[in-house]
């Protein structure tokens, strides 16, 4: 009973994970002039773009840890990506048992939590502070594949990768953009160009700030590229911290699964503020 009961923390904080920071308020997105970079820089950054992967499907077994507070849960799992289409986490209780179902699809997020059995579906428009801060699929897609992004854009061009800021740092290369009272920061190296952190930040003069840290490590061959085994994001608010750390082993290109989940009308479909009084009610 109380490997259940911590479980059910666990789909509840990843969840808040997610969406904790879903009421910002609204700004016009503008993205400030950036100087010229030098030539080591631009080499450094096309490097960076090089070392995206050319695979259009990835999958993997993946040990799944989530803290919040002194609650610490480890599961284990399936990560199931495919390229432009949908990301998928399916996190295992006891070893063999569906607990919980990530899926990020272009359209919308779904979260189901089948110990309860119950669900959360919603658009990316729905949820505020993914619309607000130019969140979108391609860019959680981004951090799960370990590539830049451009807030609210599908794909960079050489038209949006003029509008990124590099600093060159001891042995690495910062590259930042800014927008409004979000900022974006990657930390490269300079010399391979391998992107080993990602950071958000939203700074609210009435709300404080809320960070998305993600940080990667263990870069093994998948194909002709790198690719992190070793995940660690840390989410924070002025009220709360998350950290969820994912280890990735048998990485592969499955192609063999379903990409979409048809969720069954047994489940009961639950909203953001339900999820929100369970918390609470731990």
């Amino acid at each position: 009973m109380k490997t259940i009961s911590i479980l059910k923390v666990a789909i509840v904080t990843v969840t808040l994970a997610l969406f904790a920071s879903c009421k910002s308020t609204k700004n016009v997105v503008t993205t400030a002039p950036v100087a010229p970079r030098s030539m080591e820089l631009q080499e450094t950054l096309n490097k960076v773009l090089g070392n995206q992967q050319t695979a259009k499907f990835i999958t993997s077994k993946i040990k799944f840890q989530v803290k919040v507070g002194n609650q610490d849960m480890t599961l284990t799992g399936n990560l199931k990506m495919k390229r432009d289409d949908v990301i998928r986490l399916q996190l295992m209780a006891f070893g063999f048992v569906e607990a919980a179902r990530l899926e990020f699809t272009k359209d919308y997020v779904l979260i189901m939590d089948r110990i309860n059995k119950q669900y959360l579906k919603a658009s990316y428009e729905q949820l505020d502070f993914l619309r607000q801060s130019g969140l979108n699929f391609y860019s959680l897609q981004a951090l799960f594949w370990n590539e830049l992004f451009q807030p609210g854009q599908s794909a960079l061009t050489p038209e949006l990768m003029n509008k990124f800021e590099t600093t060159e740092e001891g042995g690495d290369v910062i590259i930042a953009l800014e927008q409004d009272k979000l900022s974006y920061r990657w930390l490269a190296e300079n010399v391979g160009g391998l992107i080993h952190m990602s950071n958000i930040a939203y700074n609210d003069k009435y709300r404080g700030k809320s960070q998305l840290y993600w940080n990667y490590a263990d870069f093994k061959e998948l194909g002709a590229k790198q690719f992190p085994n070793k995940n660690e994001v840390t989410f924070t608010t002025p009220k709360t911290e998350v950290k969820i750390n994912m280890t990735l082993n048998y990485i592969g290109n499955d192609d063999d699964w379903e990409t979409r989940t048809t969720v069954s009308a047994k489940y009961k479909e639950v909203t953001v503020d339900d999820i929100l009084r369970r918390f609470m009610a731990l």
